[in-house]
């Protein structure tokens, strides 16, 4: 069963996920129905808030993407195909001082049709937890890097647009604010 993606200016999307502590049948199966509203959305990556929990878990799911990246998995360049979709929980990420800045163009699945230039670094390493508990760590470059940088952002109640430089945002404000009025009409209508 697919979840309900709720989208920017829900108060979900700025909060700081609770650390997950408990890894039973519930969080997978929550990670499961998180990794299948991810996919009916076209999309490659998807944290908790966005579906309205504030905690430390996302799931990404780069198998279909065309960029280039490269990526070690605890160590090892395992294939996408054995480890994706992968459940990201308790994520820590670091960035080397002197990994490369890529600026691209951003998308986010609680902004639909509104995307912008983001800067970020091209390369970064990661310590995590998945669905069962288990830890892991990962290094990983490209739009790998990109999206868990992403994803670990709605984590700590960022959001992308507020990465972007002046310029970029002032480009699509217009579609920002009309996306948070909407965002409000809707909740106020489904309040009543």
């Amino acid at each position: 069963m697919s979840l309900e993606i709720v989208h920017y200016n829900d108060p979900v999307l700025r909060k700081k996920g609770e650390k997950i502590t408990v890894f039973d049948d519930g969080l997978a199966s929550f990670a499961g129905q998180m990794i299948e509203t991810m996919h009916a959305a076209h999309g490659i990556g998807l944290a908790a808030q966005q579906v309205g929990r504030a905690i430390q878990l996302c799931v990404v799911d780069l198998r279909a993407a065309e960029a280039d990246f490269d990526w070690e998995i605890d160590g090892k360049k395992t294939p996408l195909e054995l480890f994706m979709p992968m459940v990201v929980a308790n994520p820590k990420l670091a960035v080397a001082r002197k990994a490369p800045t890529v600026s691209l163009e951003e998308g986010c699945l609680s902004f639909p049709e509104i995307r912008g230039e983001v800067v970020r670094p091209d390369v970064v390493a990661a310590k995590f937890q998945d669905a069962g508990g288990f830890h892991h760590t990962l290094e990983c470059t490209g739009l790998f890097a990109r999206c868990l940088q992403h994803e670990a952002d709605h984590l700590n109640g960022i959001l992308f647009i507020e990465r972007m430089e002046k310029a970029v945002r002032a480009a699509i404000d217009d579609a920002v604010k009309a996306l948070a009025k909407r965002t409000k009409a809707e909740r106020a209508a489904a309040a009543k």
